[in-house]
């Protein structure tokens, strides 16, 4: 795939322009509050497909539809109790639900990679909320970065691991969570984490008065953000780390200093804005050894573990 990718401002015409792109089959990346995604029309199969070539995706890894409220979430997935009630306390925002799948609700197949349920969020950025008005439907809309690698979040990173792949790139500054959302499933009514996000699972338990269950990885993935590995800079990373080793650069947090700090208070919230940015800067500088302070394993913490846990982890380079 070879195409000039332009960058349009986040304005009236750039979003119109953007529109435009996604209603005839283009790849447009936008920003939402978690990262930059890569949006195409859900619906059609080869707009979709053309996600899976400029990621260089895994097929079986399946994508999240991005819709303009709940109302147009419920004509594409049914909705049990618990479900309305997370999609009341927390969209718009930073939480994607995986839920039964429509038979009429007219997905392509590639977007759920052939699975019967589906991933649906309605993001909180006004960028993203103005693209998905002006568009008109649902959006399949991964994040805007190579399969595997750190993800964006600024329109610089998507240029600098897409362009020439897609089409534009909607330059709204950069994303203020700096962290996916987080993903939930309901099993018998029952809620499982199968990703922790931008949203606390503290949160979500709070909210449904009931704890959320943990299930191991599958083999397969059953929701996107399965694979163990994954956000990952060009060098190895170490966790855990209260001192670089030679040849290590030190990611720091709280007291724990380093090249860089995710955030010197040690504030989570400031380390999940700063993590993926910073993970950014080592590999724009050539580092081929990070290390990683120890980071907190509760509220935030938790979703800054899950990506720094799939960064360190063995790579196979062949679903790259």
């Amino acid at each position: 795939m070879d195409e000039s990718t332009v960058t349009l401002a986040p304005d009236a015409g750039g979003i119109a322009r953007a529109a435009a792109l996604l209603c005839a089959g283009r790849l447009v990346a936008f920003p939402t509050e978690t990262v930059y995604g890569l949006g195409a029309d859900a619906r059609d199969d080869r707009a979709v497909a053309g996600i899976y070539a400029a990621k260089g995706r895994p097929a079986f890894n399946p994508l999240i539809v991005h819709v303009a409220d709940a109302g147009a979430a419920g004509e594409i997935a049914a909705f049990p109790p618990e479900a309305g009630a997370l999609a009341a306390a927390f969209w718009p925002g930073p939480l994607t639900l995986v839920l039964p799948l429509r038979p009429v609700a007219g997905i392509s197949k590639l977007v759920t990679a052939g699975l019967s349920s589906v991933a649906l969020r309605v993001p909180a950025h006004p960028v993203a909320r103005a693209l998905l008005a002006a568009f008109g439907g649902p959006v399949a809309a991964p994040s805007a970065n190579p399969s595997g690698r750190i993800s964006p979040t600024t329109a610089a990173h998507v240029r600098d691991g897409l362009g020439g792949r897609i089409a534009a790139v909607v330059d709204g500054g950069p994303t203020p969570v700096g962290l996916e959302s987080t993903i939930v499933g309901l099993d018998g009514g029952r809620p499982v984490l199968l990703r922790p996000g931008g949203v606390a699972g503290e949160e979500i338990a709070r909210t449904l008065g009931q704890p959320l269950h943990r299930p191991d990885r599958p083999a397969q993935p059953t929701s996107p953000g399965q694979l163990a590995s994954h956000y990952a800079p060009r060098g190895r990373v170490r966790l855990e780390a209260t001192a670089a080793r030679p040849g290590e650069v030190m990611l720091g947090f709280g007291a724990v200093d380093g090249v860089l700090n995710l955030s010197p208070s040690g504030d989570l919230t400031e380390a999940a804005a700063n993590l993926f940015a910073m993970l950014h800067r080592l590999d724009d500088a050539g580092a081929e050894a990070i290390c990683v302070a120890p980071i907190p394993r509760a509220g935030l913490g938790l979703a800054i573990n899950d990506r720094l846990a799939r960064a360190a982890a063995p790579r196979d380079l062949s679903g790259q």
